[in-house]
Order: structure tokens, then sequence, then C-alpha cells
């Protein structure tokens, strides 16, 4: 059930990488698949959107009317309206200082060039939320807005044919009007084709995930990250709760069959204790079958040699979305992770809390160990930035001269040509002769 790896046998990094890979690959089945779903979507549209709404979900409506939303929103509980608002104030503070960092360039150099770097929003954008998860669309949407995204379509699915009211009411909350009740790669799918959105966000399932995969770079934009199935290690020593160990284990677990909950220790009588508890914590579950088969499939739990090689187990082989480092003197891991989605430092700092939204910064965050190249969602990804260059007569006379041989050396004579097109030529006599 669950993978056990000790570090002291010679073999453990070749064993780590083998569970590793084992879940992060796409299985090629899911890939042609997803192909399949894409290519009948842009070809036929609505009409195969419900079909494989139907097949998938048992869907025959994937709009909604305003006053079906508005019903589902009158029947959410005023506690879960109350924690959502503060939800999105915390988002709203924490993210509003990124916007420091947005401010538009402009600069002049001594030859009277104007230079400039402005930045402006996505125009459309289209938004993925998993089904029952409010949190979801907290973390996309709110920094959509902050980023004045100017159009924002959501596609979420129902709950056993019904609007999720915690859904619908931050979609409201944050100003979105258009909505699609539909998962899965065909809502992916979509978002691209049907409403031509120009980049997509949010975290979704192996299938949506592999859909952005395959769309990425080529029709839409997509997070520089991987967000797919969700992702926990723990570090922890003998003087760690185990209860703690163990509930933020199975917190991740319950998320899907695919998530991943890793546990790492020096100390063997903590994999002991932990590995005890499981299955006595997982039968008052209720998503217990969703829970048992992530930590059948995915739970590896590995005795370390020592303080270097946690920190070379977490940046070199596990890269994981989440880590949570508890431990008293979590410092002397913490400065030195580079490869990490979030890091939770110390007891008090539970993963759970960011997943809510209620400190405020982001929970849709690298997986798959794409947290070597990617960072979590943050307002860069709502946003693009144009370079505007305006040159003066003197300015372009100046620098043509380095132009001119720097098209000549890689070959490029239309190039050349262009620069000659706008200047006086008299003024190349000292140079070589081009032969034009």
């Amino acid at each position: 059930m669950i993978k056990i790896i000790n570090c002291n046998r010679n073999n453990y990094k070749k064993k780590l990488i083998t569970l590793l890979e084992k879940r992060r690959s796409v299985k090629e089945n899911v890939s042609k698949i997803v192909a399949k779903i894409l290519k009948d979507i842009k070809k036929n549209g609505n009409k195969a959107l419900l079909k494989y709404e139907r097949k998938f979900s048992k869907n025959s409506n994937v709009i909604s009317t305003k006053n079906e939303i508005n019903k589902a929103i009158r029947k959410l509980d005023p506690q879960v309206r109350k924690s959502i608002d503060f939800a999105f104030n915390k988002i709203s503070d924490f993210h509003k200082k990124q916007l420091n960092n947005q401010k538009n360039i402009t600069y002049i150099d001594n030859l009277k060039n104007k230079l400039e770097y402005r930045n402006t929003s996505i125009q459309n954008l289209g938004i993925y939320c998993p089904q029952g998860l409010p949190t979801s669309l907290l973390m996309t949407a709110t920094l959509a807005r902050l980023a004045k995204v100017k159009n924002i379509v959501l596609a979420t699915p129902k709950v056993n044919g019904k609007l999720n009211s915690a859904i619908m009411y931050v979609a409201k909350k944050t100003g979105i009007k258009s909505i699609l009740n539909c998962g899965g790669a065909q809502a992916i799918a979509a978002l691209t084709f049907i409403k031509k959105v120009h980049k997509i966000v949010g975290p979704s399932n192996k299938w949506g995930a592999e859909a952005k995969r395959q769309l990425s770079g080529k029709t839409i934009g997509t997070e520089t990250a991987y967000a797919g199935e969700s992702e926990i290690c723990v570090i922890a020593d003998k003087k760690t709760s185990i209860n703690q160990i163990l509930w933020s284990l199975l917190g991740q677990s319950e998320h899907s069959s695919g998530a991943q909950s890793i546990l790492i220790t020096k100390d063997e009588d903590v994999i002991n204790k932990v590995r005890k508890e499981i299955p006595k914590a997982l039968k008052n579950l209720p998503r217990k079958k969703i829970a048992t088969k992530s930590i059948r499939n995915n739970c590896i739990m590995i005795k370390a040699k020592n303080d270097k090689n946690i920190i070379e187990l977490v940046n070199d082989f596990i890269q994981p979305e989440h880590l949570e480092i508890n431990c008293k003197n979590h410092r002397k891991y913490s400065k030195f992770i580079v490869n990490a989605g979030s890091i939770m430092c110390g007891e008090n700092s539970a993963m759970v809390l960011t997943d809510m939204g209620v400190v405020g910064t982001n929970h849709i965050l690298p997986t798959h160990s794409s947290v070597r190249y990617s960072s979590g969602l943050n307002i860069n990804e709502f946003k693009k930035s144009i370079s505007v260059v305006t040159l003066s007569k003197k300015g372009l006379e100046k620098i043509a001269n380095h132009a001119i041989t720097l098209t000549e050396e890689e070959g490029l004579r239309a190039h050349t040509q262009s620069v000659l097109s706008r200047i006086r030529r008299k003024q190349f006599g000292k140079r070589r002769d081009f032969n034009f």
C-alpha cells in the first residue's frame, strides 16, 4: 500500500525516481482520448461539447440562466459566505502588493531614442474551477480582477446535476457573467474553441491538465506551471506531532485519487507510527474511497540519512507543490529549498490554511516537478508587456552601423536593406563596400 524508501540503501534514488515518474507520466490512452475530444469540439462546437458532457457527467445543460445562478446563491450557508468574503479580502490584500512590480517603464537614452515597456492585461481569459472547490475560483478570479482582465469566462462542472452555490457566489462576487457548466478536457476545449479565450488558468485533473498541455503555446496560453493533481511533502522529526503529519498527508490525498503525499524523516519510528494510524483515520473520511486510492498508489515514506540528504531529496527529486517543514528548527531546511511551490514553516503552518485562501497566498501551484522552472499563480499570469520604441533621426544614424554589421554577419540581407532605406548612405563611406 504505502511505499517505503530507506536512503541508507544503494538503490534508493533509482527506486524513488521510478515511483515519482510513474505518477508524473501521462498515460498514452489519456493523451489519445484528450486529443480526440479537442479535435471533435474544435470541429463541431456545442454539439460535441454536449455529447461529452452527457457521456462523462450525464449533463445536458451547459448554460444556466441568471435566475438559476441566483437561486443557487440564495441557498448558500451564511457562514460559508462569510468565510468566502474573509478569504477574498486576504487574497486581495496579498496580491495587490504584486501590482507594485507592474509599473510601466519609459526611458529616453542619450541619443533621444524613446524606449517604453508597457503593461497591459490579458483581454479574454478562461478560468477552470474543479467541482465543489470555490477557493480555487477565488485564487484565479480575484487576481484576474486585480489585473483588470476585460472578459472572463468560467468553466466548472455541476455536482450531481446541480450548480455549486459557493462557486456561483464567488463568480458573482468577482464579476464573472459568462459561465459554462462543464468539466474535464471538454471544458478546456470549449473555452478554447467555442469561447475563444486567449488564456486558460486554474487547476484540473489529469484530463484537463493534459488538454491544456496539448493546446498550450500553439492555440492558447496557460499558466507557466503545470497545475495538475495535488502534492504534498512533509518533513518531520521525532518531536513532530504524529497527528499533524497524518492529517497533512490525508488532507492532500482526499483531493483526488491522483494526489500524492510524501513523508521525509530521519526517524524510522515516525514512519511506523504514521503508517499504523493511516488505516484507522481513513475509515471515517467522507471521501474515503478517493483518499484510500491516493494513499495506495502515491504515498511514499522516506527515511533520510541526514539533513543534507533531506534537502537533496526535496530539491533534486520530489520538487513538491506543497512543502510542510514541521520541525522546530525549520530554517535549517527552508533556507536551502529552491524547488517547491510553497513552503509552510513550523507546526502552526498547516498547508490546508493556504488551500482555503484564508492566509492570502495562492494555492494554484506547480505540480509534476514543474516547480523547477515556474511559480505559483500570480498577477503576472494575467498581464503581458509590450515594448514600444520611438527612435530619433540621430539615434537611428548612430546605431545603424552596428545593426548592419550584425545583419551581414547573420546573412540577413533584407534586414540590412531595411536599415539602409531609412538613412543617408554616405555616412557608410568609411566602412566596407556592401556592393548593393
